[in-house]
């Protein structure tokens, strides 16, 4: 009998740590040497060679408008979402309830019950603190709702792996991307702690359909089911003039291309680097990066959040890796009204990088993450006086700042540190 127990005590154990290495890792190679540094940003090489490396080519015709915070972000959704005439496609990580989460799931019940098709994509983890009522209220108007990776037994390896995406695409026309999540955080326009700094982008042109084939990744992974044909792919006119691409990354495929981007980008960089990061916890590849940025005179400037954050081990584990940073003279900033969410990288103020990838191993490694990259001087221009206006109310920290930190803090940031690939 002791023999029994043992073997069965052991396969236990075996499936544990199985499923543990299978959760906490991707099971790709990742982006492990430096980038060696062939041309600038503006060489027509360094667009040409982010479209063909990340997939989905650059194209033209395309027009952005940037969103600031939830007084700027939602009501432009919602208008979207109640002008739909033949298709919705929703997929995003946070969904809470509240006002804003109630607003959106009665608009897009109402286009469902109209006729108009919604598919909406959920993460399931990122949507547990989600009223159960939406969901009914979503299926019932005739809307397909699906939680991603809900726990079950035949996906137990990927329990670890999150839909990070934020996309809401209206009629494969119109498209919306960036850090908000569906919850009363985003709301308002930073009055006060309550609600957060964050930037969305609306999308028109041919990058939408690029958008809708990213949501079309996970929506045929989570059902099995390919939507196609003109009410999600129609022929786009050209909306602008602006070049853009969106491109994704998941651990089932292609898991290091949103650090690829970075390193890519960071590399070319000639004179400015403006990263805004909810959270940033780079590795040591990517912090050589921007040292080698900065000792060849790019001016690079980080803003991410103070005190105010909804994750304090995160902001311990950044903490303790800026020591190299600030000594090559990169310029660190702290916002301090409240939870800073943005996710945007300027690079000499012509690429702009939005969507929802943190600037840590989880969306590097773990996560399914989407970005939009846009090449537009005008509207990189546009981004860094926002991300100055932010500057404004940011606490910079400097070196001897840095240096003069307790002895207990820099033991704990050192400890949660270790946790890095995880945060």
């Amino acid at each position: 009998m002791m023999t029994i127990a043992l073997i069965v005590s052991t396969v236990a154990v075996t499936l544990v740590v199985v499923l543990v290495i299978a959760n906490l890792t991707s099971g790709e190679k990742k982006v492990e040497h430096k980038i060696e540094r062939l041309y600038a940003s503006d060489d027509p090489q360094f667009t040409r060679s982010m479209g063909l490396l990340l997939g989905p080519p650059v194209v033209g015709g395309n027009r952005f408008e940037v969103l600031v915070n939830g007084d700027g972000i939602f009501p432009s959704m919602l208008e979207g979402i109640r002008s739909a005439r033949r298709t919705i496609t929703f997929e995003t990580f946070i969904y809470w309830s509240g006002a804003i989460g109630d607003e959106i799931a009665r608009a897009l019940s109402d286009k469902a019950r109209a006729g108009i098709a919604v598919h909406v994509l959920l993460d399931w983890v990122g949507s547990s603190k989600m009223d159960k009522r939406y969901l009914r209220m979503l299926r019932e108007a005739g809307a397909e709702v699906v939680q991603y990776h809900k726990p079950h037994w035949t996906g137990l390896g990927r329990m670890n792996n999150r839909t990070h995406r934020k996309l809401l695409v209206i009629d494969g026309r119109i498209g919306f991307t960036g850090g908000v999540g569906i919850a009363d955080e985003w709301t308002g326009h930073v009055q006060d702690e309550k609600h957060w700094r964050d930037t969305h982008f609306r999308v028109e042109g041919p990058a939408v359909g690029q958008m809708q084939a990213v949501f079309m990744d996970n929506w045929v992974k989570a059902t099995g089911n390919v939507l196609h044909g003109p009410q999600y792919f129609p022929e786009i006119d050209a909306a602008g003039d602006g070049l853009a691409h969106m491109f994704s990354s998941s651990p089932s495929g292609g898991s290091d291309d949103m650090q690829l981007m970075y390193l890519m980008a960071i590399t070319a960089a000639t004179h400015s680097i403006h990263l805004s990061s909810a959270y940033f916890v780079p590795d040591k590849l990517t912090i050589n990066a921007i040292v080698e940025a900065a000792k060849r005179g790019v001016k690079v400037h980080i803003i991410t959040p103070g005190k105010r954050i909804d994750t304090h081990t995160v902001r311990e584990a950044s903490r303790a890796c800026w020591g190299d940073l600030l000594a090559a003279g990169v310029e660190m900033y702290e916002y301090q009204p409240t939870m800073y969410h943005c996710k945007l990288i300027v690079v000499d103020e012509y690429l702009v990088s939005v969507g929802s990838t943190n600037f840590d191993s989880r969306s590097f490694k773990l996560n399914d993450e989407a970005n939009l990259n846009i090449y537009d001087r005008d509207f990189a221009r546009q981004q860094t006086a926002i991300f100055d206006g932010d500057v404004a109310y940011a606490k910079r920290i400097t070196l001897d700042d840095w240096r003069r930190r307790p002895l207990l803090i820099k033991l704990l940031e050192r400890a949660v540190a270790l946790l890095d690939a995880q945060l």
